[in-house]
């Protein structure tokens, strides 16, 4: 049997794609995808079959790093290769752009299929959530973005996920989605920057900053609303502080690798844009 055509996604697939993942029960995905069709450095394809998309992918390059995420495929050409063949367009394209390692998160049905093309088990999400606080005080130090911020950003996020994230920071930062945490000695301490569609990287190498920046997020929200963080096993001093203040377990995953080993501090990492930027 033919397989589906795989192309690049554009700004005009983004509407069926909204349709499919919303019957498919992945929610409204729009603010997402109108990003990855349009920015440069991040890659998303479809496959299509006679004028209907029947999957996507999506890969996002973090300087020598890539990102594969977002593979999804219609009930009925499941296990038929579509899955395969959009995780090929993906790596063929991480490979062309220069990156050396490959990262993304599995799902159950994926993992095996990851694993048969060479990728390993590095290590494991748990992301964790928490109610809103109201009103109540935050901490000094934080403050709101500025533009002088953005190298201290890039170079605390790269030291974290040994990646370049330059490019997400820059898209995505501004006084009303971003916030850092200035030390005493007015070096940056850590951050939190959200995306459009509610995701946000948040780094702090010091666990009672990290603590602060995760408390400042929960403060003017009701106790109805939830706050999300995203850690890796590793950081189990971060996890146990977590824990003992009012979160709790919302789901985890693995975290997949092929390729170059990371040079990065996982104790640094609480929040992620999402599973398919990082």
């Amino acid at each position: 049997m033919t397989l589906p055509r795989i192309r690049p996604m554009t700004p005009a697939d983004v509407e069926p794609v909204v349709g499919a993942f919303i019957r498919a029960d992945w929610g409204d995905r729009r603010l997402y995808l109108d990003f990855v069709t349009r920015h440069a450095e991040t890659h998303p394809f479809v496959a299509e079959a006679d004028g209907e998309i029947v999957g996507t992918g999506v890969l996002s390059v973090n300087g020598s790093v890539g990102w594969i995420g977002t593979i999804f495929v219609e009930p009925a050409w499941r296990r038929r290769g579509v899955g395969m063949a959009l995780t090929q367009a993906t790596i063929d394209t991480a490979e062309s752009a220069g990156c050396r390692t490959l990262l993304l998160v599995a799902t159950d049905a994926g993992r095996r299929l990851y694993e048969k093309i060479g990728f390993e088990v590095q290590t494991d999400y748990r992301i964790l959530e928490a109610p809103g606080l109201g009103d109540e005080p935050i901490d000094p130090r934080i403050r709101p973005f500025a533009a002088a911020d953005l190298d201290p950003m890039t170079a605390l996020s790269a030291a974290a996920t040994g990646e370049d994230r330059a490019h997400l920071l820059d898209a995505f930062a501004s006084p009303e989605t971003a916030s850092c945490l200035v030390r005493d000695d007015g070096t940056l301490g850590g951050f939190v920057v959200r995306a459009p569609w509610g995701g946000g990287s948040t780094i702090a190498p010091r666990l009672d900053d990290a603590e602060a920046i995760l408390h400042a997020r929960r403060v003017g929200r009701d106790p109805e609303h939830r706050i999300r963080a995203g850690l890796v096993v590793e950081n189990q001093a971060g996890l146990e502080r977590l824990l003992a203040t009012g979160w709790t377990d919302s789901w985890s995953a693995p975290r997949l690798i092929r390729g170059d080993a990371l040079h990065w501090q996982p104790e640094a990492i609480w929040g992620q844009f999402n599973h398919a930027l990082g």
